[in-house]
């Protein structure tokens, strides 16, 4: 059984904002104020309300303007590689404001979302959340359950 998100309506607005900036830039690149209005949009809810968002959300939103990174349209990526090392790195560079971000190519890194222990964490997380009442109660084997007589035959 899944786990209740907290402000899902929010979450639902935040995935609305983005979808929407997206089909923006779709339907006309030049729109880029609008798609970026989304986008501070989206960030300043989800600062107010103190949620995470998922990081490949983040890694298309430059952190400078907020426009929305789509390489070829609001952004470039170049593949780039350190001297004398094997690390590869994509840099994606904003065309509104300038601002690079570096993104690590490791084929073997995996997000500490996706890892199976944070799932764990976030479950016992949310079984902690549930209310007292909603528990199941441990009974001992050895006492007898004891029920209610029922209304019909009481009174006869």
């Amino acid at each position: 059984m899944a786990a209740q998100i907290k402000d899902k309506e929010a979450y639902q607005r935040l995935n609305y904002l983005y979808q929407a900036a997206h089909c923006v830039l779709a339907q006309d690149p030049e729109n880029e104020e609008l798609a970026r209005f989304y986008c501070f949009t989206q960030r300043t809810i989800a600062r107010r309300l103190v949620l995470r968002q998922d990081p490949s959300v983040k890694r298309t939103l430059c952190k400078k303007c907020c426009s929305l990174l789509i390489p070829g349209v609001t952004a470039t990526a170049r593949q780039r590689r350190k001297h004398g090392k094997a690390h590869r790195f994509t840099v994606v560079r904003c065309l509104s404001c300038g601002q690079s971000k570096t993104l690590l190519n490791n084929p073997d890194y995996c997000l500490w979302a996706d890892r199976p222990e944070a799932q764990q964490e976030q479950q016992k997380q949310a079984d902690r959340s549930l209310p007292i009442k909603n528990q199941p109660k441990d009974r001992k084997s050895d006492e007898p359950v004891a029920s209610k007589p029922s209304s019909s035959t009481a009174g006869t």
